[in-house]
C-alpha cells in the first residue's frame, strides 16, 4: 500500500490534512521516474495553500511539493537528468502530492542529490535555496546592490533568511538582519558574528538598522511577513529603493500611502516560488537548480531540522511547522 497526505477542503491544516492508503503506483511509463520517499519538508507555504483552498474537492487533493528519496525505477526510454539512476538518491520539485511514500513524477523534475548531503539537507535542497536565488536576483537588479547599497531582511532567523545571510557572506554585499526578539538576535549573532542583527522588540529598532548600515543607503529589503513591519521597511528604504515581499505571515494588509511610493520612487515587488515556476524559462530553471545545489553544498550546515516526525504524527508536525520561534525546517519520514 501507499500512504499519502491529502485534504478535501480548505481550513486549518491540522484539522483538514489526513493520511489515506491507496494501492502502490504502477511501474513508471516513458518520461517518468518512480521514487520511494525517505523524507519531505513541511513548508509554511504548503500549509498556506491548504488553508486557502476554496470549496470542497470531489476527490482528495494530494499535499506537498518537495521530497527526497531513492529512485526505484525509470520508465522505458526515459532521458533522465545527470546523476539520476536506479538506486540513487534524488530530490523532486515541483511535485504536487510529494507528501507520499511513493512518487511517480516527470523525469525533468528530478534532481540528483550529491553524496556530501545528508537526507535531512536533501529534503530541503530545492524550495528554500531556489527562493534564495530568486530573491538575490531581485536584489541584483537594483543598481546599488553590491556597491554602496545595503540589503535589509526580516525573519532573518528563518530557513530562507539564514541562506540569504550565508550567500551574502560568500558574495559580500552589505547586509543587516532583522528578527523579532533579542533572543533570536543573540542566536543569529552566534551563527553569523560578522553580520549585524536588530530585534524589532526594541524601541527605535529602525534607527538601529540605519546605524548598522553605517551610512549606506538601504536600497533593498526582503520581507516574508507583511503588515506593519513591511510599512516600516518602506520608511527605511532610501529613495529609489525596492521592497521584495515573499511571504504571507501577517494577517493584516500592507497599508501605504501613494505619496510614500511616489516621492521616494519606491518599488514594491511580490515574489514566491510559484511565480518562479510560471515565469522562468527552461534554461533559467536549469541554471537556478544548479545554483541551488551549489548553495546547499556550500551552506549545508545552515539547513537546520527543527524536528522529525512520522506520518502518524502529522498533526504534530503541522503544528510545529508554524510554531513561533521555530528554528529550522520540520521534516516527516513516511516509513
Amino acid at each position: 500500500m501507499n500512504r499519502r497526505v491529502v485534504h478535501a477542503r480548505g481550513g486549518l491544516p491540522g484539522d483538514v490534512l489526513t493520511v489515506i492508503e491507496e494501492p502502490e503506483p504502477a511501474a513508471p511509463e516513458r518520461g517518468q521516474v518512480l521514487i520511494r520517499t525517505t523524507a519531505f519538508p513541511v513548508h509554511p507555504g504548503d500549509l498556506q495553500a491548504v488553508a486557502a483552498f476554496r470549496g470542497k474537492a470531489a476527490k482528495p487533493v494530494p499535499a506537498g511539493v518537495e521530497a527526497t528519496g531513492v529512485v526505484e525505477a525509470i520508465g522505458p526510454g526515459t532521458r533522465v537528468p545527470p546523476g539520476v539512476e536506479v538506486g540513487g538518491r534524488v530530490t523532486v520539485f515541483p511535485q504536487p502530492g510529494a507528501w507520499s511514500q511513493w512518487i511517480v513524477t516527470d523525469a525533468e523534475t528530478v534532481v540528483a542529490v550529491p553524496d556530501e548531503l545528508s537526507d535531512e539537507v536533501a529534503a530541503q535542497m530545492l524550495v528554500n535555496p531556489l527562493t534564495t536565488v530568486m530573491l538575490r536576483r531581485e536584489a541584483e537588479e537594483h543598481p546599488a546592490f553590491g556597491y554602496d547599497g545595503c540589503l535589509v531582511q526580516t525573519a532573518a532567523g528563518s530557513s530562507v533568511g539564514r541562506l540569504v545571510t550565508g550567500a551574502s557572506r560568500l558574495h559580500k554585499p552589505a547586509l543587516v538582519n532583522v528578527v523579532r526578539s533579542e533572543r533570536g538576535a543573540a542566536e543569529l549573532r552566534e551563527r553569523f558574528p560578522d553580520v549585524p542583527v536588530v530585534a524589532t522588540e526594541r524601541p527605535g529598532w529602525a534607527d538601529e538598522v540605519h546605524r548598522a548600515a553605517d551610512g549606506r543607503p538601504v536600497s533593498v529589503a526582503f520581507d516574508p511577513i507583511g503588515g506593519k513591519l513591511a510599512e516600516s521597511l518602506l520608511d527605511l528604504l532610501a529613495p529609489g529603493g525596492k521592497l521584495v515581499s515573499y511571504g504571507l505571515i501577517a494577517a493584516e494588509p500592507i497599508a501605504v500611502h501613494a505619496s510614500t511610493l511616489v516621492h521616494k520612487s519606491l518599488t514594491l515587488r511580490g515574489k514566491n516560488i510559484g511565480r518562479w515556476l510560471s515565469e522562468a524559462s527552461a534554461e533559467r530553471r536549469a541554471s537556478d537548480v544548479a545554483a541551488a545545489k551549489l548553495l546547499a553544498l556550500a551552506l549545508k550546515d545552515q539547513f537546520d531540522v527543527a524536528a522529525t516526525y512520522g506520518l502518524g504524527e502529522l498533526r504534530d508536525a503541522v503544528e510545529h511547522a508554524v510554531r513561533p520561534g521555530k528554528v529550522g525546517t520540520v521534516l516527516v519520514r513516511p516509513w
